[in-house]
């Protein structure tokens, strides 16, 4: 699940939650980097990337 809030502080990112609400990291958009641990599956990042390209993040 992603989380994000149009006023939140910046940089601007999303939260990534597990599937059981667990929050993994938060993600800069403007760097595609995770915020709270060093690395990030793939596939969180391409959904990502799916998201901003539909204009939904």
């Amino acid at each position: 699940m992603f989380l994000w809030w149009i006023g939140d502080h910046s940089p601007r990112h999303v939260h990534v939650f597990d599937k059981n609400g667990k929050l993994i990291t938060r993600v800069n958009l403007e760097t595609m980097q995770p915020m709270d641990i060093s690395k990030i599956d793939r596939k969180i990042l391409e959904l990502l990337r799916d998201l901003q390209r539909e204009g939904r993040i």
